[in-house]
């Protein structure tokens, strides 16, 4: 499959709450996934929060630690969603349905609205939402990961798919 120009990248942004737990892992996983199918130039890879508590902060040493574990390097710091990404990304993805709801009130009225979707439509077992992590333990870290690496595969398969 020939490379896609820049012009025809795919653009994709992860979006949580406050962009430090699921959403940059979900970047950092997906991103990962990428250059071991060597389809970076195929992709345009973010993340960011609904809310701005975070801004400007790293990602949770949880989910960093966790990523690590798995041999995925997060970089970055939070920031939040701008009305410039609703024309920058072809598709939006939320970690759960309160998520959604917030990037689907502040597109509303924007001229361009990109797809918005849950992550975990791609995941193979049942559930709906990737839960927040961030008040539990490790074990909920490394659950979150499972979901989102399962869910992450799945989304890139169907982006590089001939009718992705």
């Amino acid at each position: 499959m020939p490379p896609k120009s820049p012009e025809t990248r795919t653009a994709v942004l992860f979006v949580c709450l406050g962009n430090i737990c699921r959403s940059p892992l979900a970047e950092a996983v997906f991103a990962h996934l990428v250059r071991e199918r060597g389809l970076e130039d195929r992709f345009e890879i973010d993340s960011a929060g609904t809310g701005a508590w975070h801004v400007g902060e790293r990602a949770d040493r949880r989910s960093m630690a966790v990523a690590a574990r798995h041999g995925v390097s997060m970089e970055g710091r939070a920031r939040r969603v701008e009305p410039s990404d609703f024309g920058r990304f072809d598709l939006i993805v939320a970690m759960d349905r309160e998520n959604l709801r917030d990037l689907e009130r502040m597109a509303d009225g924007h001229p361009r609205r990109p797809k918005t979707r849950l992550l975990r439509e791609w995941d193979s077992e049942d559930g709906d939402e990737v839960p927040d992590p961030y008040y539990g333990g490790p074990e909920g870290f490394e659950r979150v990961y499972a979901m989102v690496r399962r869910s992450c595969e799945a989304l890139l398969d169907h982006l590089v798919a001939p009718e992705g």
